[in-house]
């Protein structure tokens, strides 16, 4: 049974959908780590790094490299969810098709489910499979889509966590109520939040909601006890996030909160285009940005100093 936010569930009977399990992962928290990404966000950045990971239903993804055009799925579909066009392949994702048996009849994979649902037992006994490996400072990291949008899900999983003497990070749009943000902060030890852009026009137009939420989060959160838990992270997304501007106003925001805020700058990734490809979807640039240099990255480090930033968190 797949979990909407803000519906209640026996914690025996709760799931929910998970689109990657990353083991020994050392960029999202402390140590080595694992992070579970929960499908589902209520925002839709235009450069999301997991394009996948914003509906969330399980859907369909589709490799063409690994696509050998031998028409098994057209043929086997019986609600014309996969049709052949001038030798392409076509999904309609929205038919009611049996998904199911067409991934499994196409001989090259080229059709997978981007996600899968799991128990609260499930997603638990795969964290323990990594326990062994967290020592003293790693542990488990719940990112996304948006953590929040499987609110009682999420809960769960902290709190069984907790009562393992896991440790616990969440990477976090905080695009949530801060009646579930609060509950929640007791079994958290690390909190990664993003703010990507503080003029609230631009932020609709290329994040897809209001940022006052967002905003009235954050500043509950730094003004709370759990602050010093707290990295506030913005992704430098070239000609959207990156303008002076925006950055001196994030960082003006942050300092007038708590001056020893934990600020760090995540250089652009270029590697998320390739996702779009698999759903079906364009991507912001049709000619991708590379990363920005050491030298570039240097100068916004500089700037965000000179703004007020003292504690610049740099991987």
């Amino acid at each position: 049974m797949k979990l909407l936010q803000g519906q209640v569930m026996k914690t025996s009977n709760i799931s929910g959908n998970i689109f990657d399990i990353k083991r020994f992962a050392t960029h999202d928290g402390h140590g080595i780590r694992t992070t579970v990404f929960l499908k589902g966000c209520p925002l839709k950045c235009v450069w999301c790094q997991n394009p996948e990971g914003i509906k969330l239903e399980q859907q369909v993804l589709y490799f063409r490299n690994k696509c050998i055009k031998c028409g098994t799925c057209v043929k086997n579909a019986k609600h014309s969810g996969v049709e052949m066009n001038d030798n392409e392949i076509i999904l309609h994702r929205d038919a009611n098709e049996n998904w199911e048996e067409l991934l499994y009849l196409c001989p090259t994979n080229a059709l997978q489910f981007d996600s899968k649902e799991y128990t609260l037992d499930e997603v638990m006994n795969e964290i323990k499979k990594d326990q062994v490996f967290y020592r003293d400072t790693g542990g488990v990291t719940l990112s996304g889509g948006e953590p929040f949008y499987q609110y009682e899900f999420l809960y769960e999983i902290l709190k069984r966590c907790k009562e393992g003497n896991i440790h616990t990070a969440i990477e976090t749009t905080l695009a949530t109520s801060t009646k579930q943000l609060e509950s929640v902060l007791p079994y958290l030890d690390q909190i990664y939040v993003d703010i990507k852009i503080m003029d609230d026009e631009q932020h609709k137009k290329y994040v897809g909601a209001t940022n006052k939420r967002i905003l009235d989060n954050i500043k509950f959160l730094l003004s709370s006890e759990h602050r010093d838990k707290v990295i506030i992270r913005t992704p430098l997304i070239p000609n959207i996030t990156t303008s002076h501007k925006n950055i001196e106003r994030i960082v003006e925001f942050l300092v007038s909160i708590y001056p020893d805020v934990k600020y760090e700058l995540l250089n652009y990734n270029p590697l998320a285009q390739a996702k779009y490809n698999y759903i079906d979807e364009e991507y912001c640039y049709k000619d991708n940005p590379k990363q920005y240099s050491q030298e570039k990255m240097n100068e916004f480090y500089d700037l965000v100093r000179e703004y007020g930033i003292h504690n610049l968190v740099i991987d």
